[in-house]
């Protein structure tokens, strides 16, 4: 079961968090860490340390929160590929095979909030007595003192002693699954636009075809965009501010001024002494005007 509990976990002494958290239900066994928000990025990174530390559940147990479920049409691209509408969070199980079910219910997730509750009694009481106030020293905490103890204590062996918990294999490159991904276009500048910055590709990246290609977009735990273009990955650079221009790709090559905006052209009045505004008469005689035959 995975869930997050809002709550003053450091008192006073620091801003309110979110512990976000999973347990097994069949040993009591938990893995948590602390944040500031309840986002996705925060809930994959709980999930990879429960990945880290003891394999791939068989399944994953949530509320129906945006992060785990998702109520929006499929996408064109989804309907060719002939995948259901995913949150980033569904697809990233998905590719661990790891199956997502969602409770209908509060009641439904009443392990896991009898789990809150007594960490919001036994754990604030113990990170008082740490002088804990800031999240690094509450995972800290948290990580080395707080879940050994409760491993050691509160945890009981199943009926079953098989464990059902799959390795990561080698094809399970975590950097990559949990992760945020979505399209994009490529510009004829090479660059590409994510949550409202300009990212570049490196020049050495540059591939045939790459200009206007439809790319996949991922946004990894460490902060690092990359683009993946035809199964290959490419590194991405943000743009800094001052290159950016009010052109379609937004982008101004580096050492390349901006063109200064010419003057609009005004209609030409010639003066009255001009010589198109002088009249000049002709007389000829009749004999000098050849005759038509």
């Amino acid at each position: 079961m995975m869930d997050s509990s809002p709550f003053r976990w450091l008192e006073e002494r620091g801003p309110a968090l979110q512990l976000i958290a999973l347990i097994d239900d069949a040993t009591s066994r938990f893995w948590g860490r602390f944040a500031e928000h309840d986002d996705t990025g925060e809930n994959l990174r709980t999930l990879e340390g429960w990945l880290r530390h003891y394999g791939r559940p068989v399944a994953v147990y949530t509320d129906k929160n945006s992060i785990f479920h998702t109520t929006r049409p499929v996408q064109w691209a989804e309907q060719l590929e002939g995948t259901p509408a995913r949150t980033q969070f569904e697809r990233a199980l998905h590719e661990l095979g790891i199956r997502p079910i969602l409770a209908h219910s509060p009641q439904a997730k009443g392990r896991i909030e009898r789990l809150f509750g007594t960490l919001q009694d036994r754990l604030v009481k113990e990170m008082r007595l740490a002088e804990i106030h800031s999240i690094p020293q509450a995972n800290r905490y948290l990580e080395e003192v707080f879940l050994p103890a409760w491993e050691q204590r509160f945890t009981v062996a199943p009926r079953d002693g098989n464990d059902a918990h799959r390795r990561l294999e080698r094809e399970h490159r975590l950097e990559r699954i949990l992760s945020v991904r979505e399209s994009r276009s490529v510009a004829n500048d090479y660059t590409v636009r994510w949550k409202g910055q300009l990212w570049a590709v490196h020049r050495a990246d540059v591939r045939p075809g790459l200009r206007r290609a439809r790319v996949e977009l991922e946004q990894r735990l460490d902060g690092s965009v990359w683009l993946l273009f035809r199964n290959r990955y490419l590194a991405l650079h943000p743009c800094p501010a001052p290159l950016l221009a009010a052109s379609p790709s937004g982008l101004r090559p580096p050492g390349l001024a901006a063109k200064t905006k010419s003057k609009p052209k005004t209609k030409y009045i010639p003066p009255p002494d001009h010589p198109w505004r002088k009249r000049t008469f002709l007389f000829c005689r009749n004999e000098d005007i050849p005759t038509l035959r």
